[in-house]
């Protein structure tokens, strides 16, 4: 009898394919597909220990359709595969995927932390060259431009989820099948397509997941193997008040072993079967806790994060693991021998609230330089770059709120004015300690607000050619490309000059210090502009100006005001 193949779902391998799933409820359970007309009696499973069932058919092969046919306590199911990595679509039919790919990335580097910036995208909506129609931009069309974010310098993309969500439109925070790849954006194979692309081009890529909750439509994992407590979801979820979350009843049951084998394989699939270069997770609030926001601890959600995030640099040494919690808390980066959950950076919520707010707030007198000056300085653990700082994120421009130049002014979001401010947020995300990240079309100055069926307007990149130069220039200086202002790189900032009545901050960025090492960076938030001012530098001698965002260059709307070097000497 030949030995069981070790794996979960459907295991393509030269004598036809194995599968293997997990119904510990289910009385009998049978493969069907294309190849055996369907039919349940053909291809039964044997169960083996710990509720799993087992069959090798030698007449399945690649490409075919397939499902699991169970006979249950509340009669006979059909459900698609939990691990398929690949549907016909969110309520179709798995099929059997072939995971042979070409790669050509073994030279490709990921970025360090302290070198990171980040570009946020949405597949659906980053480069669609059929507006007209009702269908969502792919992966295909998103790695034409991927030569667009070489030019700008990004060296990260974070892509929002592209697991199998219901429907075609969605921003990807509603997975029904977390091993699929979204089949309206190409599959699985479209995905490695784009990042092997991505990895030509110098770019890594971090993937959205979602594990704080699951669907909640077009859900087969509800119920799986027939059983459940109630109206709950059964084997896969919790079955009491804990399976509450904002978006329904589907929050996984993270103390159950096989539940929670099924969100690491997941997890380690996308950095070692897809190459990805980390993991973004979603509300990893509503991970440790019932409530979110509020003080209902869930102990396995923690221990869950600190066994994912172990797990993941146990294999992948070097991948980014980021989350989005917002809440401000040192423990989710620090290292899980710490009891914390060992997340490599976090969303950071103390950076962009203040410097959005004193952004596009229009009266001086109700922006804050002291809240500024905190959240330029504000860290985890005494490390910067455990934070990504943005103004601009999928959240920060949708659900009641819009992008930067719209919420400056939704008369006319390319004037001086909403240029002007928009791109002050931008230096100052582009200066502060910490991992930037801008959200796609920013660098053009992109209006209203996101949703998934509005593609970003590319003719954009061509009027505001000079908004891009200046975020392109500004992500050079952040990454020292001349090698002129090493101390954006660095750890360290002082923010040595805060004028709360000029509505003016300065701060001093170094690492170790010294020429092409220090830089001061002086940031004007007023409607007024300010001649003959003194800040102060560190130390005495000529400072070289390295970056005008007032030039022409940038936009003809701009004053092209004036600066240049300066000589410090002793007060």
């Amino acid at each position: 009898m030949q030995k069981a193949l070790v794996g979960m779902g459907a295991i393509p391998h030269k004598k036809g394919v194995a599968f293997r799933v997990w119904a510990p409820n289910a009385k009998s359970v049978s493969v069907i597909g294309d190849f055996n007309d369907w039919k349940p009696k053909k291809s039964p499973l044997e169960s083996e220990c710990g509720g799993y069932w087992y069959a090798d058919i030698p007449e399945a092969k690649i490409g075919d359709e397939y499902r699991y046919h169970l006979d249950t306590a509340v009669g006979e199911l059909s459900k698609i595969d939990p691990y398929a990595r690949e549907v016909t679509n969110s309520v179709g039919n798995g099929v059997i995927h072939n995971p042979e790919f070409k790669w050509t990335d073994a030279d490709f580097k990921r970025p360090t932390q302290d070198k990171l910036v980040i570009y946020e995208m949405h597949v659906g909506t980053f480069f669609d060259p059929s507006p007209e129609d009702e269908d969502p931009a792919s992966l295909k069309d998103s790695a034409r431009k991927l030569a667009h974010l070489k030019h700008l310098g990004i060296n990260a993309i974070e892509v929002m989820p592209v697991t199998e969500f219901a429907g075609g439109l969605s921003w990807g925070y509603n997975p029904s099948h977390i091993f699929a790849v979204e089949s309206a954006y190409g599959g699985q194979k479209a995905l490695k397509e784009f990042v092997n692309k991505a990895h030509r081009e110098g770019i890594a890529v971090i993937l959205d997941v979602v594990y704080n909750h699951l669907g909640p439509s077009d859900l087969d994992l509800w119920q799986f193997d027939g059983f459940s407590e109630g109206e709950g979801g059964g084997i896969y979820f919790y079955d009491d008040d804990r399976s509450t979350t904002p978006w329904g009843n589907t929050r996984p049951d993270y103390g159950r072993k096989e539940v929670r084998d099924y969100i690491r394989d997941n997890a380690l699939m996308w950095l070692e079967e897809c190459h990805v270069d980390g993991l973004r997770f979603d509300g990893s609030v509503y991970v440790r806790r019932v409530d979110g926001p509020g003080d209902q601890d869930l102990p396995e959600g923690w221990s869950l994060l600190q066994w994912l995030n172990t797990e993941i640099q146990a294999r992948v040494p070097g991948a980014i693991t980021i989350a989005e919690d917002l809440q401000n808390s040192e423990w989710l980066t620090k290292n899980p021998d710490e009891n914390g959950a060992g997340f490599s950076s976090q969303w950071d919520a103390s950076f962009v609230h203040p410097i959005r707010e004193a952004i596009i707030t229009s009266f001086d007198e109700n922006r804050s330089m002291a809240a500024v000056a905190a959240a330029i300085n504000f860290n985890y653990n005494g490390d910067p770059f455990q934070r990504v700082i943005y103004t601009e994120s999928h959240d920060e421009v949708a659900n009641g709120k819009a992008r930067v130049p719209e919420e400056v002014n939704p008369k006319d979001s390319d004037d001086w004015r909403t240029q002007k401010r928009s791109t002050l947020g931008a230096g100052i995300v582009m200066t502060a300690p910490g991992i930037p990240m801008i959200f796609q079309g920013q660098e053009f100055l992109q209006d209203k607000y996101f949703t998934d069926d509005s593609p970003l307007d590319w003719e954009l990149n061509r009027a505001h050619k000079g908004i891009v130069l200046l975020y392109r220039d500004l992500i050079r200086m952040r990454l020292n490309v001349k090698g002129m202002t090493g101390g954006l790189c660095g750890g360290h900032v002082s923010t040595h000059h805060v004028n709360e009545e000029a509505k003016l901050i300065a701060f001093h960025r170094w690492d170790q210090g010294g020429p092409s090492d220090d830089v001061i960076v002086v940031a004007n938030f007023s409607q007024s502009t300010r001649e003959d001012y003194t800040i102060g530098f560190p130390k005495e001698g000529l400072w070289r100006l390295r970056f005008n965002s007032d030039s022409h260059d940038y936009s003809n709307e701009f004053k092209n005001f004036f600066s240049g070097d300066a000589v410090a000497t002793p007060s």
